[in-house]
């Protein structure tokens, strides 16, 4: 298994911060937010390769991290530049993940991850429950809140998981069941992958390819047994390091 971490946005949100720094290397407590995303990968067998895709103006820190990143780990770490240089003329999260099945040359089973995500909880289990159902998955939180389930994918389930269908962003979500932007892809969804766009795939988010998918093949929601933290702005930044000091 490969790990996919889109790691190309310009965090407008949190310059000062981010205007020469990207928000992955952020610190948080003794590591960063990319650091521990990757310390938990490192500890989950299976997975040979680390593919970090992120955009011209970061590149050559991501290179300088990896290269000292590779001192301490056993795994395969790759950078990626996707060749964008502002927000203006970015890729979008598929078609930075697309970049890395080509220039790579994946033709594996694919775990795609949000670089500015924090876990209280390992991957572990989600890979594990991906080898069970033998099918692409995503993840899935329960979310009581109408106003945030609008603001998020959605999906509807059946009793062991199976996704009926997937809601992005949905005025009258069809559940409480909404989604975060881990996902795992099976080697066998590769080729419905690579042609997503030209069948008319949204390329922004990341959660664009797995609400194309549903439609397409089986697809499984694995329900995370924790809380992630989504670090989108200084304030949520200020919060993770108080939570995660």
């Amino acid at each position: 298994m490969k790990a996919v971490i889109l790691a190309a946005g310009y965090a407008t949100r949190l310059y000062p911060l981010t205007e020469n720094l990207p928000k992955p290397l952020l610190k948080i407590g003794e590591s960063t937010i990319l650091g521990r995303l990757i310390k938990d990968i490192e500890a989950i067998d299976g997975i040979d390769e680390i593919i970090v895709v992120t955009n011209h103006k970061f590149a050559k820190i991501f290179e300088d991290w990896a290269a000292e990143k590779k001192k301490t780990i056993q795994k395969k770490i790759n950078v990626l530049d996707d060749g964008s240089t502002s927000n203006d003329n970015r890729l979008g999260a598929v078609c930075d993940l697309l970049l890395a099945i080509d220039k790579c040359s994946i033709d594996d089973d694919i775990m795609v991850l949000a670089a500015d995500n924090i876990l209280d909880f390992s991957l572990k289990g989600f890979v594990d429950f991906f080898h069970d159902k033998k099918a692409s998955c995503i993840m899935c939180h329960y979310e009581p809140e109408i106003a945030k389930l609008q603001r998020t994918g959605v999906v509807e389930l059946t009793s062991d998981k199976k996704v009926l269908q997937m809601q992005e962003k949905p005025e009258n979500p069809v559940s409480h069941w909404a989604v975060p932007p881990f996902y795992i892809y099976s080697q066998k969804d590769l080729p419905l992958i690579k042609t997503a766009i030209d069948g008319g795939c949204g390329f922004d988010a990341p959660g664009n390819l797995a609400h194309y998918l549903v439609d397409k093949t089986e697809v499984y929601a694995w329900e995370m047994p924790g809380h992630r933290f989504d670090i989108g702005s200084l304030n949520s930044y200020e919060e993770a390091k108080k939570l995660f000091k």
